[in-house]
């Protein structure tokens, strides 16, 4: 049985409206309803909120459906992305924080006005590169 059919049964099961089961997932109407039809499959956090309002088992609802474990592993990964790209940022900011300092403290430095000049660009290469990569990630 496919996740789409295992979760209408089980919220007619429970007597759930679309909506009632909607507002307990933070989600809307449609999205159930997307959900039952199989138009598009759900995250990771709403099949375990399913699998606390519907009474069943995480075992029970992703036994033996391959596409939604494909979803929920490239979610892993583009969660895993999102995270190294936010590093980055952050690692980013710091760096150039210490480089005014740098610039500050070496007034006139030939290599520190080069290294002032230069970082910049390097990282934002460097963060148009990481955001390419990342949606090559979530294509796939």
């Amino acid at each position: 049985m496919e996740i789409a059919d295992k979760i209408k049964n089980a919220r007619i099961q429970k007597e759930y409206t679309q909506e009632q089961a909607a507002e307990y997932l933070f989600v809307s109407r449609q999205t159930i309803s997307n959900w039952e039809n199989a138009k598009s499959l759900p995250d990771i956090i709403s099949i375990i909120h399913m699998s606390e309002l519907y009474e069943i088992s995480l075992d029970e609802l992703l036994k033996g459906n391959k596409e939604l474990m494909k979803k929920i592993e490239r979610d892993v990964i583009v969660v895993k992305t999102e995270k190294k790209i936010i590093k980055f940022a952050w690692m980013s900011i710091v760096i150039g924080f210490i480089m005014l300092l740098l610039r500050n403290i070496f007034k006139g430095n030939a290599f520190v006005d080069f290294i002032n000049g230069a970082l910049p660009w390097l990282l934002l290469s460097l963060m148009f590169l990481f955001t390419i990569l990342y949606l090559n990630e979530e294509k796939k």
